[in-house]
């Protein structure tokens, strides 16, 4: 498998096997990322692998918050506060697809509830990463972790495993950071499932429009 065809072939899973990640395969895709470029090298990532016992204590106290109706104290406005078009309508078609591929009518919130409380257990996948950065970092280095996302998520399409970037799990930080030990002063920039991808569940069998380059890029001679 060449990089563009891992580019192209990551998608965002939804549903994944039992099967245990080796610690050693994960330790492998962290140090591939690690080479992603980073402003004067300065490597802002700071990664906590969570699995077995610890996540299920975490997930379970994260959907707990969920269930409970405790609202998101997100560190950072990851989302407009105000949604514009053409993202507006990017935004519903995402949703549409989804809960289209799980059978999830607009009007079942008891589905939908289920649905998002999934988010907070990384859809049962056996690795729950999460991301913190130093609030002393400042836009530039999002852009960093960004490039280091993508690098730890395309290298996991090579070794044959999946992902599912997350902002939600970064939703409750306080107690992440206090189930796992991280201090407090940190921000939790996201979270990802990790696993082997359940290739039968529907979940995983929509793909989410792209635009063509035409629509995004010009060219200057």
């Amino acid at each position: 498998m060449n990089v563009i065809e891992a580019i192209q072939q990551r998608q965002s899973i939804r549903a994944y096997q039992t099967r245990p990640v080796a610690p050693e395969t994960i330790y492998r895709l962290l140090e591939a990322a690690r080479h992603a470029p980073s402003g004067v090298n300065s490597q802002p990532w700071q990664v906590a692998v969570v699995s077995g016992q610890s996540k299920l204590r975490l997930q379970q106290r994260l959907e707990a918050a969920l269930r409970h109706g405790e609202p998101s104290r997100m560190e950072y406005p990851y989302y407009p506060a105000s949604w514009q078009e053409p993202y507006k309508a990017r935004r519903l078609a995402c949703g549409l697809a989804l809960y289209g591929a799980l059978g999830i009518e607009r009007d079942d919130k008891a589905r939908q509830l289920e649905q998002r409380a999934a988010n907070f257990r990384a859809f049962d996948a056996p690795v729950m990463l999460l991301f913190f950065i130093d609030p002393i970092l400042s836009t530039g280095s999002y852009l960093d972790y960004g490039m280091f996302l993508q690098s730890l998520m395309v290298a996991a399409v090579e070794a044959g495993l999946a992902t599912c970037p997350q902002a939600s799990l970064a939703d409750y930080p306080q107690i992440v950071k206090e189930e796992l030990g991280y201090d407090d002063g940190l921000i939790l920039v996201c979270g990802m499932a990790l696993g082997y991808a359940e290739e039968k569940a529907e979940v995983n069998r929509y793909r989410t429009a792209r635009e063509p380059v035409e629509s995004f890029a010009r060219f200057f001679e």
